[in-house]
Order: structure tokens, then C-alpha cells, then sequence
């Protein structure tokens, strides 16, 4: 079974699907296969040189992605330009890997984790999803807090993505991130336990 993980900003996505590793699941992660489109030398990154400027670049020739999102998060033409530039070399790449597991169907379940698997329509790559999910007040605090960012900068990434109730609405499990971490693993458990057996 490949289970998709998705959730907003700051949802803790990636603490549940580490989770799901340390029981034995094998995580493609959405983000890892971006930072590898987009290595220095790599067609991806002349394109988005060539879309937005040298500015995007750090000294030593790598993506300055602090500085593509404060770009992308503030104009939505902008992070439309990206996601067009981006999104199918992850598509392309994601597709890959996931087939190369299936194929070797060694692991006893895929998590394949991506913060914008509804909105790039990603779905179609798994056999189910699951949201996590969390109160908006403690996403705010915890986003700030991770990326040390004032309330403006933090609401307007939140305020960025599809909302939450969307996502909840379309998923096929949520597990709720509000709390404390040990109420999560009881929910990871559960799952867990679930899906292995299906």
C-alpha cells in the first residue's frame, strides 16, 4: 500500500510520517525530491534562474530557498510561475520511486509525504490519504516558533495553501496533531495496526 501524507504548514506531517518509518514503512518525501530537482547543475534550476533572477541563488550556486519563498509566499502569480517550473520534474521523479517500491515490495507499506499532494493533484499517485491535522492557533504558535517568523509572515504561508477543512474533507484517515505528541502516536498506532492489515 502506498498511504499518502499531507497536511498544511507546520501540521506536523513529517513527525507522524517518521513515525510511520520507525514501524517499518518506507517515506518518499515530497520536499527531499525538490531540493533534488533543483541541485546545482540541474535544468530545473536554470529555469528558475532564468524565471526569476539571480537573487534566488545562494554564493556557492545552491537554491537560497528562504529567499524563493519569501518571493513565492507574498505573490500568487509568482508561486503559480514556480509551481508550473517545479511540480512535474517532482511529479516525474516521485512516479519513479514509488514504482521502483511497489516493484520491490520489500517495505510493508509506502508513505509518500507531500505538503501539496491535493493541490498538484498527486492523489492519483497513492491508495490512500491521510491529513494530519491541527488547531490553527497551535500551527500559528509552532510555525513562528520553527521558522522564526513574525504573525504577518507566518499567516500569510498558512493563508497560502488549500485550507484545512478541504483537505480533511477529502481525506480517507486524519490523525490530530493538536496535542500533545503522545496523544499522535496513539492515533499513529491505531493506524498503523489498520492499514497493515488491509
Amino acid at each position: 500500500m502506498v498511504l499518502g501524507i499531507t497536511g498544511n504548514i507546520a501540521s506536523g506531517k513529517s513527525s507522524v510520517a517518521a513515525e510511520f518509518a520507525r514501524r517499518g514503512a518506507v517515506v518518499v518525501d515530497a520536499d527531499q525530491l525538490a531540493r533534488e530537482v533543483v541541485a546545482v547543475g540541474s535544468d530545473t534550476l536554470r529555469k528558475l534562474v532564468a524565471a526569476f533572477g539571480d537573487d534566488i541563488l545562494k554564493k556557492n550556486g545552491d537554491l537560497d530557498r528562504d529567499r524563493l519563498g519569501q518571493m513565492v509566499f507574498a505573490d500568487v502569480q509568482v508561486r503559480a510561475m514556480l509551481n508550473c517550473i517545479i511540480h512535474p520534474e517532482i511529479a516525474k521523479r516521485s512516479a519513479e520511486r514509488l514504482q521502483e517500491l511497489r516493484q520491490n515490495g520489500d517495505a510493508p507499506m509506502i508513505i509518500y509525504e507531500a505538503p501539496l499532494l491535493f493541490e498538484v493533484g498527486a492523489e492519483s499517485r497513492v491508495d490512500k490519504v491521510l491529513v494530519v491535522k491541527i488547531d490553527k492557533r497551535e500551527q500559528l504558535a509552532r510555525l513562528q516558533a520553527r521558522d522564526d517568523l513574525d504573525e504577518v509572515s507566518a499567516l500569510l504561508r498558512i493563508d497560502s495553501q488549500m485550507s484545512q477543512a478541504e483537505k480533511v474533507a477529502r481525506a480517507d484517515f486524519v490523525i490530530n496533531n493538536s496535542g500533545d505528541f503522545a496523544a499522535t502516536l496513539q492515533q499513529v498506532d491505531s493506524l498503523w495496526q489498520q492499514l497493515i492489515t488491509l
